[in-house]
């Protein structure tokens, strides 16, 4: 109908579940019905694109989080890839496969990718339903960026910055594996992470250089950074910001944070960025010229070179 914010869908059981989630996001959601999203992109400005999947059993198990928490953790965790490139959303896709087991729970996990939606300022421009034995969602996110942040840009000379505090994640992980409660604020890191996408744009204005979001731990994730800048970083874990409670071990670890890790210039203004987004930024390492068959990430831990602890490998050998 004319001024409709969608297309008519037609009959079928999985067509009136998608009515009903468009009717729960309300305004959130613009656009869909047609076979593809249409997006304007800011004049001078490129597409930056995503897609993050959150597999029930590897990612999370149902006893850890809530319906809602369950959508909005696995649209942050595709939103934060554009915080990693320091792109603004234009617009999230949703893909979901739906055990029988959670059909009755669908409308509480579209309201968690709604509230998601919604705290990131974008829309939703489509998706997918299926049935299938796991529950899956699979979620595409859509930023345009004038000068998109890459993993290859570090140089000699630059430091190495990680925003936040580290840890809580996998202490929240530990605890629910052990069978016991998480704290509330290890618990909230985990399933109701922050994307810095607006930091990542005050990283950008202040020179950063190349960085990632910390998915799979910030040893690991600096490792990416100098392997695609061909740098070599030299880290000091003594310096890694801890969440309460956490060990150094612990910050080093930790994966699916979604805080930033970028190498830029030694003095950034920390203060100036602690006052303007109430959370710490944090020098722990330097950017080094790589030479010849020297390794291209160094840990350190008090004053003495150790072995890199490991981060998060989806296919690593058991």
């Amino acid at each position: 109908m004319p001024g409709a914010l969608h297309l008519s869908l037609g009959p079928g059981g999985e067509f009136d579940a998608i009515e009903a989630a468009l009717t729960r996001w309300g305004p959130l959601a613009e656009g869909v019905g047609d076979d593809c999203a249409v997006l304007d992109v800011p004049s001078g400005e490129r597409l930056v694109m995503s897609l993050d999947t959150a597999l029930e059993g590897v990612h999370f198990r149902r006893g850890w989080l809530t319906p809602e928490e369950i959508g909005y953790r696995a649209t942050m965790a595709a939103m934060s890839d554009l915080a990693a490139m320091a792109a603004l959303p234009l617009g999230v896709a949703a893909a979901l496969t739906l055990p029988d087991a959670w059909r009755g729970d669908f409308l509480r996990i579209c309201d968690g990718i709604g509230d998601a939606v919604r705290s990131a300022n974008t829309r939703i421009v489509g998706g997918d339903l299926t049935h299938g034995a796991t529950l899956s969602l699979s979620v595409t996110v859509l930023g345009h960026a004038a000068a998109p942040l890459s993993r290859r840009g570090a140089r000699a000379g630059d430091a190495l910055w990680v925003t936040g505090r580290l840890g809580g994640p996998l202490l929240a992980v530990q605890a629910w594996e052990r069978g016991l409660a998480p704290r509330d604020e290890h618990r909230a890191r985990f399933a109701r992470p922050v994307v810095r996408l607006h930091e990542a744009r005050w990283l950008v204005e202040h020179g950063a250089t190349a960085g990632m979001d910390v998915s799979d731990g910030v040893v690991a994730e600096a490792s990416h950074l100098a392997a695609a800048g061909r740098v070599r970083l030299v880290l000091d874990l003594d310096c890694l910001p801890l969440m309460a409670g956490a060990s150094v071990d612990d910050a080093a670890r930790s994966g699916e944070e979604y805080e930033l890790v970028v190498t830029a210039p030694a003095g950034l203004d920390t203060a100036a960025f602690e006052q303007r987004f109430g959370l710490p930024l944090t020098r722990i390492g330097v950017v080094e010229a790589r030479a010849p068959g020297v390794a291209a990430l160094e840990t350190r831990r008090g004053g003495e070179r150790v072995t890199p602890p490991r981060g998060h490998d989806h296919l690593a050998a058991p």
